[in-house]
Parts: structure tokens; sequence; C-alpha cells
């Protein structure tokens, strides 16, 4: 069997750009929920779209279960058998540099999600019902950054295989869309605020430039030992 051979890598200066630019917002985000400046807008955007005395989202039923099969994509049981599985093809198809840059991006993200939730220690929003069961602290949202870690870090890896640019962007462009949908179902579902959803996913996509801009030598040099 011939095994594909890389046809990109990522530049690490634009990825640099690219996460700076997301942790400048994400810091933002975070300065104006610490201030309180972000109340009003959290509770305009919970309260979007709903309707009723018991303040439930628009919609048929069927709307609330596939915008809970969404968010599902986003949970840590799904989301880490992709990574798992996508680390698993990398190593298959001899990509080690790839497999241990996936694996070190997403571990270490997930830990850093944690540290921020605990400094933060923000409760989740009781302005609106919970639709799906959650718990922990609600800054920054979970799900929104550590999708955006795991979608985005799998799209940088498989769009090593494409020399085509239209390809590489498909698919990433295809993980960004995914992770914000993801992120917008948590809102949808009351359990977090916009301003937690939108730090989440700016710094998870952050994140996960950042890795490909300062972890791929490593990683490399890992992979070579």
């Amino acid at each position: 069997m011939t095994l594909p051979a890389r046809g990109w890598s990522i530049d690490r200066r634009k990825a640099l750009v690219v996460a700076i630019l997301c942790l400048i917002g994400f810091a933002a985000m975070v300065w104006l929920v610490e201030s309180g400046r972000s109340d009003a807008f959290d509770r305009i955007g919970l309260l979007f779209w709903r309707e009723g005395a018991g303040l439930v989202p628009k919609g048929p039923p069927k709307l609330l279960e596939a915008v809970r099969d969404v968010t599902a994509l986003g949970g840590i049981l799904l989301r880490n058998l992709f990574a798992l599985g996508a680390v698993a093809a990398l190593l298959f198809l001899r990509l080690r540099r790839e497999a241990i840059l996936l694996a070190a991006t997403v571990a270490l993200g997930w830990a850093v999600d944690g540290g921020i939730k605990a400094l933060v220690g923000r409760p989740r929003p009781e302005i609106v019902p919970h639709l799906t069961e959650a718990a922990g602290a609600s800054f920054p949202s979970g799900h929104s950054f550590n999708s955006a870690v795991v979608y985005i870090a799998i799209a940088l890896a498989f769009a090593t295989l494409s020399a085509r640019q239209t390809v590489r962007f498909t698919i990433i462009g295809t993980a960004i869309a995914l992770s914000l949908v993801i992120a917008w179902s948590r809102v949808w579902l009351g359990v977090h605020f916009p301003s937690d959803v939108i730090a989440g996913w700016l710094g998870g996509a952050g994140w996960a430039f950042l890795s490909a801009a300062v972890l791929a030598r490593p990683a490399q040099i890992a992979a070579d030992s």
C-alpha cells in the first residue's frame, strides 16, 4: 500500500497571528465578564428566540432533539473518541508528527480550560431553564473551548495530506463551522451565557492555532526519536 505524503505544512507565523488575535478576543471577554459589562448582552442573548412563561426556545420538539445531538459532539465522550480515532488514523498513515501534535494539543487544551474555569468560577445562568444536563463552572464553555481545540486541530492535521488550497480551506472551514454550531447550542439549551461560548470558542481556536505554531517542532523531534 502506498501511503499519502504530506502535501502541505502550516505557516507557523500565520498560525501564530491567528492565535494571537483569538487570544486577544478571549482576554477581552474575560475583562467584560469580570467587570460586569457583559451582563446586558448575556441576558439579551439568552432570552432571544424564547417565548411563553417557560421561556423555552421557539420551534418543534424535534429541533430540541437535534440541538441536543449537536451539543453531544462537543461532550467529553464523543469529542475524545473522535480525537483518539484521528490520532490512530494519523499513526496508521505514518504521520507521527501530526499524531503527537494532535494528542498534545488536545490534552494540554483540556488542562488549560479546566484551569481557567477554576480561576473564574462563574456560576451557570439561571435566567432560563436548562434543557440538558450541565455541571461545573460556566466560564468559559468547556464544550465550546474543547470542541474548537479538537476539531480544528484534527482539521489542521489532516489538511497536511492535500497540496490543494481549496481542499485545505474546506477541511479547516468545516471544522470551524462545526465548533461554532456546538458553541451556539450551549446558549440555545440555556446552560451557558453567550459570553461563555464566545470566550470558549476564541480560547479553543486560539489554543489550536498556537499549538500548531509552537508545538510542531517539538512534535517533530519526538516523532524522529
